[in-house]
């Protein structure tokens, strides 16, 4: 199961949360499709990566989303030719999600992801990296498995990852870092995980220690405030390490009500006054785990 579709399974749990809101939920990302068949960015724009939240949070609700438009839009970018890293990821992504493009465009497509292998045997967001990135093995493995191409080497990625490790016991986006942060060690959790190999025993408390007081996790150790992102995936890597976050439950459920729109969306922390898919995905995502 890939990464998204294990993240999906999760996220159709949070109606037992929502209860009588889930419509509110539903409606609001119904609202994001514009004409195009596209979902708008923070700007208003139709963009692949908003697609990808709409579509799989209409699936997480068990409602179709409109796919004849969605398919328009994912043909108008062809083979993938003049997207970067992470839209190319989320075209392939849609792509599956939707039921797969024409063959050839698929594997032209995986074909671009493996421009953005690195020597080191992962993947970077930026093409022609020399080292890895947490981010990067997290979508190109995820998008290589979209494509129906062989996987990299289980363990020439883990030791890829391992240099990643920051001095304070947490995974980041580069190696030699003092600090880890949330987002990097969750997909490094969840990577071992797709890998069979063992996380190291300890990310459990590393991620624990991110909790704030007011409620929720933060990205990092000193982040002024903690966001929905960051509660969402550190809950999902907790239960895939099986560390006990029963204690933290209702204080994040507190901070996630705090996020949340009438309109129907999540707020992406309490600073962010816009709504959008990504974050209202996050929302379900992160009352998935909490309703367990």
């Amino acid at each position: 199961m890939s990464f998204r579709l294990e993240m999906l399974q999760v996220a159709r749990l949070a109606p037992d949360l929502l209860g009588e809101a889930a419509p509110l939920v539903a409606g609001f990302f119904r609202s994001q499709f514009q004409a195009d068949g596209g979902v708008r960015d923070r700007a208003g724009r139709s963009d692949l990566y908003y697609t990808l939240f709409g579509i799989e949070g209409l699936m997480a609700l068990r409602e179709e989303p409109p796919w004849a438009g969605v398919r328009e839009f994912l043909t108008s970018f062809g083979d993938g030719q003049n997207l970067d890293f992470v839209h190319l990821c989320a075209l392939l992504r849609c792509w599956s999600a939707s039921g797969g493009s024409d063959p050839t465009v698929h594997a032209q497509l995986g074909n671009r992801v493996l421009h953005y292998a690195t020597p080191d045997g992962g993947f970077h967001q930026r093409a022609g990296a020399e080292r890895c990135s947490a981010y990067g093995c997290l979508l190109g493995w995820n998008a290589l498995g979209d494509a129906g191409f062989p996987m990299p080497d289980g363990s020439t990625l883990a030791h890829c990852l391992a240099s990643l490790r920051a001095q304070d016991g947490g995974y980041a986006n580069e190696p030699g870092l003092p600090f880890g942060t949330t987002t990097a060690t969750a997909a490094a959790v969840a990577l071992h995980r797709h890998l069979r190999v063992t996380a190291p025993a300890e990310l459990g408390d590393w991620l624990l220690s991110q909790v704030s007081p007011e409620g929720g996790f933060k990205a990092f150790a000193m982040a002024p405030m903690p966001d929905l992102l960051s509660t969402a995936v550190a809950l999902h890597a907790l239960d895939g390490l099986q560390t006990d976050y029963r204690p933290y439950r209702e204080m994040c459920l507190d901070y996630i009500d705090t996020l949340w729109s009438a309109e129907g969306g999540f707020h992406g922390n309490w600073s962010d006054d816009v709504l959008d898919c990504e974050y209202t995905y996050y929302g379900l995502l992160a009352l998935g785990h909490l309703s367990l």
